[in-house]
């Protein structure tokens, strides 16, 4: 049976794979081609980010020399081979390759993730557990209200409130947190987990209270269990399969979705870059940034669907 259930994940594993393939070559092709019908010379912005005035002539050889007068299908091709090599092309505005700039900013983007989603589980978990044992309660009702207005404030406005209170008024904290220590850290992760901590502790109280229905809670107490080991050692791991999945999410849109913070707070991550391509029309980083995300957002999704057979066993004979 063993043997079985192995095979059976091997394939399922398989498939993802070749999903994962698919998806990327189909998420390149359109990134590409939406860079390529983008307005703007790529040339004239190569040279007037090193601050150089070309002539026509100068514009033409080098937009020959780099290739972009032949066809979109053949330009895509050669940048999606040197893509399987490592070679993600040269940036524009850098001069410097764009898989060692994607490289270095990809380092501070997944500390900074993985402190906010710490924070996260800190803050909602057992906040979540308090409100599905407090049912339709004062203190759940006040929970679920502050977790409403969690979910209402857009990030920036919280971080930019964050920076008005600690770095200008009290001067806890810096107000620019290009330094990529953990004391720049500390203000863009908290932004990044207010809301993240709302969405994640309604999801809480939902799985909770959900298992807090089953016949095996009230078998428990029958038995004289106390409480908190009926509340964790057996609903919370039972509840874990929707929370990861949440989980996956949410850390697949930080990795991904952090331009914002970044940029308010000057933090040197992958989102920041992002943003300067973008405004500079530097179509090879944004290409690559695009192709680095979405992996990423894949790989880290597959792991958490591969989590699921260690938290319930139950799902390895599945499908």
């Amino acid at each position: 049976m063993q043997k079985g259930e192995k095979t059976l994940t091997a394939k399922q594993l398989g498939k993802r794979l070749i999903q994962i393939v698919v998806v990327a070559l189909g998420i390149s092709f359109l990134s590409f081609l939406i860079t390529y019908m983008a307005p703007g010379d790529p040339v004239r912005t190569m040279y007037a980010a090193s601050g150089i005035v070309p002539s026509e002539e100068v514009i033409e050889q080098t937009r020959e020399a780099m290739g972009l007068n032949r066809p979109v299908l053949v330009q895509y091709a050669d940048w999606l081979w040197g893509c399987l090599h490592g070679d993600f092309g040269t940036s524009y505005a850098y001069n410097d390759p764009v898989s060692a700039l994607l490289l270095h900013r990809l380092w501070p983007t997944l500390k900074l993730s993985i402190f906010a989603v710490i924070l996260m589980l800190v803050v909602s978990v057992p906040v979540g557990m308090i409100q599905a044992t407090h049912k339709n309660t004062i203190l759940d009702y006040g929970l679920r209200g502050i977790t409403f207005f969690g979910v209402s404030m857009p990030n920036f406005w919280v971080g930019l409130l964050l920076m008005l209170f600690f770095c200008v008024r009290l001067k806890w904290l810096p107000v620019v947190c290009s330094g990529g220590d953990f004391k720049s850290m500390i203000l863009p992760a908290v932004t990044l987990a207010f809301a993240m901590s709302a969405k994640y502790t309604r999801q809480v109280r939902t799985a909770v209270l959900e298992e807090l229905s089953q016949d095996y809670v009230v078998g428990a107490r029958a038995r004289g269990v106390k409480e908190w080991k009926i509340l964790w050692l057996n609903v919370f791991p039972n509840s874990l399969l929707p929370l990861l999945t949440m989980l996956g999410l949410s850390m697949g849109s930080l990795l991904g979705g952090t331009a914002v913070v970044e940029v308010i707070f000057t933090y040197p991550g992958m989102g920041n870059l992002a943003v300067s391509a973008i405004t500079a029309y530097d179509y090879p980083l944004i290409q690559g940034y695009v192709l680095w995300i979405s992996l990423i957002y894949m790989v880290v999704n597959l792991l958490v669907d591969l989590s699921y057979n260690l938290v319930d066993p139950r799902m390895k004979g599945e499908k």
